[in-house]
């Protein structure tokens, strides 16, 4: 069987660590050309680049910030500059800035909203521009490009000391969904995947915690946290001509923890 990207170039942003390393590893492994994009983590990149040319891939890692457009320019112009194309986007930096409501400070809410959402605007409008002009290319794909924004389940869960993160997320689902309608018709896939609880650097102070990972897995009907592969085989997925059919929604991997749980035996 032939692997699912061949011949295809990705971009994916915050990759250095987590989902976007292995979005960019598993990518790579289905013929994808890769751009590892990250923020300060220089080395996180050089490793994921690394693993991709070892298993005889192709990737470059690119400092930038999403939400700085001047930066979004330049790391485009560097998938450019090396690969001579752009067929997927994963929008997948993202950032918390965790506080109680009446003690966030507006740099808190500013920096969560301009690198979550801000920056997936951003990285999309340029990916779009690109589409549009470029069309699609026969032999590649039956899109004309692919968008994959990186929500979470709270863009319907609300989180209470998480206000900014989860209105960025809410934002993020309707930016996707505007921006899958508005570009259908130009056979440009936009769609989203919300993760729950997955083992990153981010949460580490709950999973590697026991007491704090079995209240966690009270919340997740599949008694498991999840695994940053499991957010990247959903990635491929909606990369691939596979899912050519889907478009402006939202796949949710979190081993049921949208089913509102705290339900069950209380009917």
């Amino acid at each position: 069987m032939g692997k699912l990207l061949k011949g295809q170039v990705a971009l994916v942003t915050g990759a250095s660590s987590g989902i976007g390393s292995a979005a960019a590893i598993f990518l790579a492994k289905e013929g994808a050309m890769v751009g590892v994009n990250y923020h300060s983590d220089r080395e996180g990149a050089a490793s994921v680049v690394a693993e991709i040319k070892r298993s005889g891939g192709k990737a470059i890692s690119i400092q930038a910030d999403v939400g700085d457009e001047k930066s979004v320019e330049t790391m485009f112009a560097a998938v450019f500059e090396e690969f001579g194309n752009l067929d997927i986007l994963v929008s997948n930096a993202g950032i918390q800035q965790d506080a109680a409501f009446h003690k966030m400070t507006l740099a808190q809410w500013n920096k969560v909203i301009n690198t979550n959402l801000t920056g997936a605007f951003l990285c999309a409008r340029a990916a779009v521009k690109y589409f549009l002009k470029r069309g699609v290319v026969e032999g590649i794909s039956r899109s004309a490009g692919k968008i994959i924004f990186m929500s979470s389940v709270h863009q319907e869960i609300p989180w209470a000391g998480h206000v900014n993160y989860a209105a960025s997320k809410g934002g993020l689902t309707e930016l996707m969904r505007s921006l899958a309608q508005e570009t259908a018709d130009d056979m440009i896939r936009v769609n989203s995947i919300a993760p729950g609880a997955i083992k990153t650097n981010i949460n580490k102070e709950v999973w590697s915690d026991e007491a704090r990972l079995k209240e966690l897995l009270k919340l997740i009907p599949y008694n498991r946290i999840g695994v940053p592969e499991d957010v990247a085989e959903g990635i491929v997925w909606l990369a691939s001509d596979k899912s050519e059919y889907v478009n402006g929604t939202t796949l949710f991997i979190d081993g049921g923890m949208t089913l509102y749980p705290g339900f069950v035996g209380n009917g």
